[in-house]
């Protein structure tokens, strides 16, 4: 305990400094701004934002992506609730009970537990991110290498079972990102693969091409298919003061929602979206009053906006003990760790001390930010819906293509942002996710790497991954998993939760 509350207090001496304080409430601000904006949200945005990144120090780049990430979870329920209009995808049922809380005059309630549900899961779930951190990463450095390609195997094959519709498309999503990563030189032979004689590809596909494409561009693309229909609504908010029976509903909503969350963050192809959907019908089977679910239950409200931000905090874990990404948004950040040159994994805290322990910190210190900012600016976030998606996609491309090519001033990059981008518009009209293939395309070489140790340790002998407990069980779940999800009744029971 002495020593994690050293660790700590460390942190906070590294994210309390005025780059780190500022960078985390620009990341704060811009997180809730693209939470509140329907359409956008934290993977396309922080795949847009890479680049600047490159120029800052790798601490305070990710503190600001962070930041990010768990401030669209704030936004998207100030539109879910005020508008009926998720801003982000985890913010859906939040539309459920706050938009009928605000209907029936309680919007400022449903905006103020959601605040400080969001404030108070983040905390414990920072608080388990300071706390597990150093455990699982003193385990993770006994792995060898036929355990971190069996993870990696397992994080891929759960990211794909998880992910929407078919398994069948997800797996091929995962092949394929996997593909897309070994473009390029092979570092052990020095020949090269998959270039196809295109000179440019000799040092393989640029991360930031294949995130800001396939999400960034297509998204705009998809954006402008839609009709703009906003109705703001027209009574006051009201009141952010809750009365003692609210208090005494939302808080056991709360306090479940932050389980929820913590669990299912951790996951990979988990994330805030899932836990929010988990944490709904929780609500509803566990709450004395589902009866009032549908017109404005507050537990409705409370338990998964607790659940997404704590979501989005503990999906941290496996990013910086493991270096495995959990979802997409993990995927971009360890992008952008290897942009700034940090290999992800459990000798990050040996190795990378301020940027572990000041994350951590920072994550308290933002969710705080996000608490003071959010309710108090709840008239600006609404005016910033009255600008047309018209005027913001223009700047949002061209700044876009011009951090593209500032990184190694190369138009190739650029073209390939396009291609990527028109690759990801038609995944989505095919209904493929393009997370699995991020996932694939960032765990894809470290799996390789980590296959080639195992096999040259072992002379070849391709046993050695089944011989070693921590592997064999691994690639039994995945196994498991992967059958399970190809049955046809638990794939439809899937399939039925996903679209609840």
């Amino acid at each position: 305990m002495e020593l994690l509350l050293s660790n700590l207090g460390h942190g906070f001496a590294v994210a309390l400094t005025f780059d780190n304080l500022l960078f985390a409430l620009l990341g704060a601000l811009i997180g809730t701004a693209i939470g509140v904006l329907p359409g956008i949200g934290p993977v396309a945005t922080i795949s847009l934002l890479l680049p600047i990144t490159f120029g800052q120090p790798a601490t305070t780049a990710i503190i600001m992506l962070a930041g990010i990430y768990y401030g669209a979870q704030y936004g998207g329920s100030t539109t879910a609730i005020l508008l009926n209009l998720p801003g982000e995808v985890s913010s859906v049922v939040t539309t459920l009970e706050g938009y009928k809380m605000a209907r029936n005059g309680r919007a400022g309630a449903a905006l103020a537990i959601a605040a400080i549900g969001s404030f108070f899961a983040g905390t414990m779930a920072t608080i388990l991110v300071a706390a597990s951190g150093p455990l699982l990463t003193s385990v993770a450095l006994s792995f060898g290498p036929a355990d971190y390609f069996s993870l990696m195997f397992l994080g891929l094959v759960i990211s794909a079972v998880l992910a929407q519709g078919s398994v069948i498309k997800s797996v091929g999503m995962v092949v394929l990102g996997v593909g897309l990563g070994l473009v390029g030189t092979d570092v052990q032979t020095g020949q090269q693969r998959f270039t196809f004689g295109v000179p440019e590809l000799s040092d393989g596909i640029g991360f930031v091409p294949v995130a800001m494409g396939i999400f960034g561009i297509a998204e705009i693309i998809l954006n402008l298919e839609k009709p703009e229909s906003r109705s703001v609504l027209t009574s006051k908010v009201g009141s952010l003061f809750l009365t003692k029976k609210e208090w005494l509903r939302a808080t056991p909503s709360v306090i479940r929602g932050t389980v929820v969350g913590s669990l299912l963050g951790i996951l990979p192809g988990g994330g805030a979206a899932l836990a929010s959907f988990a944490s709904y019908m929780m609500e509803r089977k566990m709450s004395r009053y589902r009866h009032e679910f549908g017109s404005g239950a507050i537990e409705g409200v409370a338990g998964p906006e607790a659940a997404n931000n704590a979501a989005s905090q503990t999906s941290f874990i496996p990013l910086l003990t493991l270096g495995i990404p959990a979802n997409a948004v993990m995927a971009l950040m360890v992008g952008a760790l290897i942009i700034q040159g940090i290999q992800p994994g459990p000798r990050m805290v040996e190795a990378q001390p301020d940027l572990f322990w000041g994350l951590i910190a920072s994550m308290w210190v933002g969710n705080l930010m996000l608490l003071v900012i959010n309710l108090p600016m709840i008239g600006m976030w609404v005016k910033l819906l009255q600008v047309p998606y018209r005027f913001l996609y223009p700047s949002i491309l061209i700044f876009c293509l011009i951090g593209v090519y500032s990184l190694n001033n190369n138009t190739f990059d650029v073209y390939l942002t396009v291609v990527f981008g028109l690759c990801g518009y038609l995944f989505s009209k095919l209904k493929m996710e393009g997370a699995p293939l991020l996932i694939g395309f960032v765990l894809g070489p470290m799996m390789e790497e980590h296959l080639r140790r195992a096999m040259l340790l072992s002379r070849g002998d391709p046993t050695v991954f089944f011989e070693r407990p921590i592997s064999a069980t691994m690639l039994g779940i995945a196994a498991i998993a992967l059958a399970a999800m190809l049955l046809p009744n638990i794939r439809k029971g899937k399939d039925k939760a996903l679209s609840e």
